[in-house]
């Protein structure tokens, strides 16, 4: 057996052996007949020879024999098909190459060679022609024995690596790529010589280990090799680069996985790291993502890319690296960024377009301003990088920018990863700018809330007071529960806490709307059932306007219908306290022992609703009493919740001492969960007495002469008191106030000073009538007495009491006091 036969090759069609040759002349005329011919054509040579080559094919072949005589004499030769015709005038196929044969003496002629094709699936070629055809096919190709060692590989195959095909020879697959999953390759050709079963299609993705390591991806097919007798004698195999096809499907995933990952919050910083984490590692090894500080405020930044000139300030709001302590370890989460002039960074904010390099040199990395020398120098490591940054941008504005980066372990960026990096942020865009916009409408709702609460609440000397407010609706933080402590007249204070139904916005508008009423009513210095009966009135009022019916609570524009609102009114001189509900819990009060007790309280109804008239209670309270005035929210446990229960709860809460800021959000934490079923307000108030020393009071009768000696009264009290700065406008006060006093009641005049924050002046008279502010005429004797009060004090007013009024003026005492 051959050498041939023995690997099943076999011999090949166009072998002279295996062909029908015959002559012709140079003008195509048969001059040579063998018996190859005569067998293949039927024609003896006696018939054939001086024929036309035309006269022995049909007559569609025939008509290309001038054409095919030009081209060879041309070309030096042809090779195709043909339909000849035997004797009998039956077609038959035959392969024909017509080569030039010139003889020696000078003639020429041409040598055609007749193969027929009847038992063949079609051109049969040469093994030259055959081996040209697979080595220099663009589809890898290769060939392994029975021990899986490579006995042949074409020129295509070396675009995969593993070196030229005669350094192949005798090495396995493991051995020239290194890279690969050798094993799972292997495996498949076992199993294809085991079984006989082709395998098609089956995919393998490696890594080339170059510099840099590229990733490939492959699909390979394979087939078994037998001999005559249907031994395996080895695998035939194919591979095709499939690289990009796989890259393809990856960038494909990243996106999907993108639209899963990225915005699943409304929070600016979560929605810039879900970015980078989505990046790494499928992307780049390390992401920053860089927003503007108007940004995360959630402000509205300028439409379009920055000026060249700008330095936008911008925060770390996101990274990821695919190794512990790298870059990130420079720059942290929140803080400041600021890029060099020029940098690509900067570029990618004033342009609004994306840079990309495939090698970065190591001064072109110092990008970033302040960055420590060893933290620095761990972001230069370790070598040679690939960037690329791509601004966030949506609906025309520029939010900030993201850079990518890859280190030489990996191949550098090319456009379809910038194409891919640009798609990811893109899509994240969308989702930073909604989160900026939802930052934007909370913290305005945020504002709103804080307009409407106190801020911080007004300095007096009547209480120590702490506060603390918990809503409900924990994404918008807006309830309509609110507090609020309101200095009168006298040093006295008002303490008041309300709750409107409902929570977020519409409930934070009523509840200002309620607010700024109380505040209103208290200048008026109304007693508590007085205040809570006006108010009442004005909910009402305001309900039946827009249409509301009665009972409707918590609907629509009639919010403030069916709200709750306790007012205390507090007097440090004598440390009585009044107070009135209106659908409302009492105030507990914590004795300065520490026993806790529950103000026995006639709870009126709520606002706007209808009912008995609202009812006050009075009490004295020791100095160092806490006053705690709460919103049902602190004792509800659900939408079901018993009140004895509640209050036993806090009265435990309120029992344990602590300083009184601490304590108020020890009460909160104590009694109400991370999210509470409703909004919840707590006002503790701990009442002070002030002084004999800062108190003084005359009774003088009902007589003009006493004017004057009023005024020299209040004068030594404003020297002890070393307040000798005020004396002359206190003297015009005092004497405008008791001339008044005599003038229009009868009966005892209580003359009372008052030196607190302010130096207040109080006029007791039985009067039922309010004097009022007169601006007289230049040709008037009188009336200017008011009038001057008004301009020469901070504030004045009056005051009913059951027994009559009190007229009061006060001085403020900070300027003197500093």
């Amino acid at each position: 057996m051959g050498a041939h036969e023995e690997y099943g090759v076999g011999r090949q069609r166009f072998d002279v052996a295996d062909a029908a040759p015959l002559l012709l002349d140079p003008q195509g005329v048969v001059t040579g007949w063998t018996g190859a011919a005569r067998r293949l054509l039927a024609y003896p040579a006696s018939e054939a020879v001086g024929r036309k080559l035309a006269d022995l094919l049909t007559a569609e072949d025939a008509q290309r024999v001038p054409d095919l005589v030009e081209r060879c004499r041309r070309d030096g030769g042809w090779t195709g098909l043909l339909t000849a015709r035997r004797r009998d005038g039956q077609p038959v196929r035959v392969m024909a190459r017509i080569t030039s044969a010139d003889e020696a003496h000078g003639g020429s002629r041409w040598l055609v060679l007749l193969s027929e094709l009847a038992d063949a699936p079609g051109w049969d070629m040469s093994r030259t022609v055959l081996e040209r055809m697979v080595s220099d096919a663009p589809v890898g190709i290769a060939i392994v024995d029975t021990d899986l060692r490579f006995v042949w590989s074409n020129t295509a195959l070396e675009q995969f690596g593993g070196g030229p095909a005669p350094r192949r020879l005798g090495l396995r697959f493991a051995d020239v790529q290194p890279g690969m999953d050798a094993q799972a390759v292997e495996a498949q050709m076992r199993h294809v010589l085991e079984t006989g079963e082709a395998v098609v299609g089956y995919e393998h993705v490696g890594q080339i280990r170059s510099a840099p390591l590229r990733e490939t991806a492959h699909m390979l097919s394979f087939t078994r090799l037998e001999d005559d007798r249907g031994r395996p004698i080895g695998v035939y195999y194919t591979v095709v680069d499939m690289t990009e096809r796989h890259r393809a499907r990856q960038r494909l995933a990243l996106l999907d996985r993108a639209g899963q990952s990225i915005g699943r919050s409304l929070d600016l910083v979560r929605t810039a790291q879900e970015l980078a984490d989505v990046a790494v590692p499928g992307l780049a090894d390390f992401v920053t993502v860089d927003l503007l500080e108007a940004v995360l405020r959630g402000a509205e930044p300028a439409p379009g890319p920055f000026a060249d000139t700008e330095a936008p300030a911008l925060r770390r709001a996101g990274h990821r690296s695919t190794e512990d302590g790298l870059p990130e370890t420079a720059v942290g989460i929140g803080d400041a960024v600021a890029y060099l002039a020029g940098s690509p960074p900067a570029r990618s904010l004033a342009t609004g377009r994306s840079w990309r390099a495939e090698r970065l040199d190591p001064p072109a990395r110092e990008w970033a301003e302040d960055v420590p020398g060893d933290r620095r120098a761990a972001f230069l490591e370790p070598g040679p990088q690939s960037a690329m940054t791509v601004p966030i941008r949506s609906r025309g504005t520029t939010l900030g920018v993201t850079s990518f980066f890859r280190r030489d372990r990996r191949e550098p960026f090319d456009e379809e990863d910038l194409r891919l990096a640009e798609d990811l942020v893109a899509r994240a865009a969308v989702c930073v700018d909604n989160a900026r916009r939802y930052t934007r409408e909370r913290d305005a709702a945020l504002v709103l809330q804080r307009s409407l609460l106190p801020h911080r609440l007004p300095e007096q000397d009547a209480v120590e007071v702490a506060a603390c407010y918990r809503p409900a609706d924990e994404l918008t933080g807006l309830g309509g529960d609110w507090y609020d402590l309101i200095p009168l007249s006298g040093a006295r204070v008002a303490l008041v806490v309300g709750e409107v139904p409902g929570h977020g916005i519409d409930a934070a508008a009523a509840m200002g709307q309620l607010r700024t009423a109380v505040r209103t009513l208290a200048a008026l210095d109304l007693t508590p059932e007085e205040v809570l009966a006006h108010l009442d009135d004005l909910v009402a009022r305001s309900a039946r306007e827009q249409g509301v019916e009665p009972g409707a609570a918590g609907t629509g524009s009639g919010q403030s219908v069916g709200s709750g609102c306790l007012y205390v009114v507090y007097d440090p001189v004598d440390g009585r306290c009044a107070m009135a509900a209106a659908g409302h819990p009492a105030p507990a009060v914590v004795l300065p022992d520490g026993s806790v007790s529950f103000v026995d309280l006639p709870q009126g109804p709520p606002l706007g609703v209808g009912g008995p008239p609202f009812e006050a209670v009075e009490l004295s309270l020791a100095e160092g009493s806490t006053l705690a005035l709460h919103t049902d929210g602190l004792l509800a446990r659900g939408e079901t919740w018993a009140v004895d229960a509640g209050r036993e709860r806090l009265r435990r809460a309120l029992e344990r001492a602590g300083p009184l800021d601490s304590h108020c959000r020890a009460v909160v934490d104590a009694l109400v969960p991370a999210r509470p079923y409703d909004d919840v307000a707590l006002l503790m108030a701990r009442t002070k007495r002030l002084g004999a020393d800062q108190v003084a009071a005359w009774d003088l009768p009902c007589d003009p002469a006493v004017v004057a000696e009023a005024r020299r009264t209040a004068t030594r009290q404003l020297s002890r008191w070393g307040l000798q700065e005020l004396v002359f406008t206190t003297e015009l006060v005092v004497s405008e106030l008791v001339t008044n006093a005599i003038r229009y009641s009868d009966g005892p005049i209580r003359l009372r000073l008052i030196r607190e924050r302010a130096l207040v002046c109080e006029v007791f008279d039985g009067g039922a009538t309010a004097p009022h502010l007169r601006h007289p005429r230049t040709t008037d004797e009188g009336g200017r007495g008011l009038l001057l009060v008004s301009q020469l004090t901070q504030r004045w007013g009056t005051r009913f009491i059951p027994e009559g009024k009190i007229i009061w003026a006060e001085q403020s005492l900070t300027d003197l006091l500093e």
